[in-house]
């Protein structure tokens, strides 16, 4: 694949220039040291991927993928050495529809060799992406018999990607403290980032939120967030879970693997939600939920940052209801109160 870099460090455009030459599959075609540069260059030669830092001169990456989201559209990897101090960037980043996000691979050492192969891994996995084909595969296996629902909270089940956080937050922001179902959210991010999110998204909300960890039982007015690179899944006992998947699966964690397992587990009441995102991740997962009698709802064309996963959910008829993420906590709320 052809390949963007936008970083100001000239250490760091080395770095990234060998990892992408030791690769021998893909292809550097410019280098800008700034983000306003960056914009002019997806302008001249649209890459591939762009490899985007978050903190430089002139125009930072957060303001960068802004506006090649807006004027040029392309995958965009934030790869920077500055997660820490700039987690917010980050964020905003993927909110205006980054994918994905990694830490620049050291010059040398044991380190350096695991970051520039998760580099070139994420990178490969972009590539697999972009023709958004729709995955192939059998079907999971048919619901088991569902045991008592009384005592489980409705469950609120959100699948995203790019876009994603900015969505997540428009919805959080207008969902009272007092919100009777608990929510769970399959967002595509690193499991390294998926804390500082969890945190951010915590800022954004009345609501608890917090990382899923093994064994928890989803709570009312409480936000569970997928921590893994491995998927989040529903477990026999209506508990989630992680599970390692198969070695191929492009999105880890994946939204079909979560969707299915409420399916297969979830003895309760459930609304599923389909976000902005690039590719099909989450679109046959949510026609397996309505095609079983749950509500089901994918965000619009015109509030998605990057209209892939809920385009090839209306495609398949898999969502009873196409909505503006801007009203999508009204939605919700009334229909987990029966004001439908």
């Amino acid at each position: 694949m052809k390949i963007g870099i936008v970083n100001d460090t000239p250490m760091m455009v080395e770095v990234l220039r060998r990892v992408i030459a030791e690769s021998g599959r893909h292809e550097l075609i410019w280098i800008a040291r700034d983000g306003e540069q960056a914009v002019q260059m997806c302008a001249w030669q649209l890459p591939d991927v762009v490899l985007m830092d978050l903190l430089m001169p002139k125009m930072d990456g957060a303001e960068a993928t802004r506006r090649i989201m807006q004027q040029t559209p392309c995958p965009i990897l934030i790869v920077t050495s500055d997660m820490d101090s700039s987690a917010s960037k980050l964020y905003d980043a993927m909110g205006y529809g980054a994918l994905d996000a990694t830490q620049t691979p050291a010059l040398v050492g044991a380190a350096g060799r695991r970051d520039a192969a998760a580099l070139i891994e994420k990178i490969d996995n972009l590539g697999l992406l972009l023709p958004e084909l729709v995955a192939t595969g059998a079907r999971p296996a048919a619901p088991s018999a569902r045991a008592s629902a009384t005592e489980l909270a409705p469950l609120v089940a959100v699948g995203a990607s790019a876009g994603g956080p900015a969505a997540l937050a428009t919805i959080l922001r207008q969902i009272p403290a007092g919100f009777a179902a608990a929510t769970v959210i399959v967002q595509h991010i690193d499991a390294a980032f998926a804390p500082g999110m969890a945190q951010w998204l915590q800022q954004q909300s009345m609501l608890k939120v917090r990382v899923a960890a093994e064994g928890d039982l989803p709570q009312r007015g409480e936000v569970l967030l997928a921590g893994s690179n491995q998927h989040l899944v529903f477990k026999e006992g209506a508990r989630l879970g992680y599970v390692q998947g198969n070695a191929n699966d492009i999105y880890r964690p994946s939204v079909d693997a979560f969707f299915h397992s409420i399916v297969r587990c979830w003895p309760g009441r459930a609304v599923a939600v389909l976000l902005t995102g690039m590719g099909r991740d989450g679109a046959i997962g949510l026609k397996d939920l309505r095609d079983n009698g749950y509500h089901t709802i994918a965000q619009d064309q015109k509030s998605c940052a990057v209209y892939g996963m809920p385009k090839a959910a209306v495609a398949l008829d898999a969502a009873v209801e196409v909505l503006p993420v801007t009203g999508m906590a009204a939605r919700l709320q009334a229909i987990l109160t029966g004001a439908v």
